[in-house]
């Protein structure tokens, strides 16, 4: 089962950015947990970051027929205003889990509000890079849940 996450705008900094918020765990090391903890649950996990929207876009799209089973995705920012990284997902028609390394809800008001979550199975938010393992569990239940 192939599990494809997204890291959006700016998290390519994580481990220099605000500390306080994300700590200083590397997008690196959140990868290499998310690639040993796919491993011990029979998924091959594949990460893509950008800091360009179209990018992004272009790479859901990709996910849409290459045979990614769920999508795990921080679209960072994004996550509170584009309507086309939104829209790409809206195209896909398999479990999507939006995960924030820090509580969105807790934070400025303008973070509260996702333009994603209408589309996600599910939010973890708040965990570090727990809430990123907690989002590849839940990615591979859904997608074990939809075969069975």
């Amino acid at each position: 089962m192939k599990i494809l996450t997204l890291h959006g705008i700016n998290l390519n900094m994580f481990g220099k950015r605000d500390p306080k918020q994300y700590g200083t765990i590397t997008l690196a090391e959140i990868d290499a947990q998310l690639k040993a903890l796919g491993k011990e649950l029979g998924a091959e996990v594949d990460a893509f970051q950008t800091n360009i929207e179209g990018e992004m876009a272009s790479r859901i799209h990709q996910a849409h027929s290459d045979g990614t089973a769920a999508v795990i995705i921080n679209a960072g920012a994004w996550t509170h205003y584009s309507y086309g990284i939104r829209d790409a997902l809206a195209i896909l028609s398999i479990p999507i889990i939006e995960v924030h390394m820090s509580n969105i809800h807790a934070r400025e008001e303008f973070r509260h509000k996702s333009v994603i979550a209408e589309l996600a199975k599910g939010q973890i938010a708040g965990f570090g890079v727990d809430s990123y393992l907690l989002g590849l569990r839940a990615a591979v239940s859904a997608v074990q849940a939809a075969k069975a």
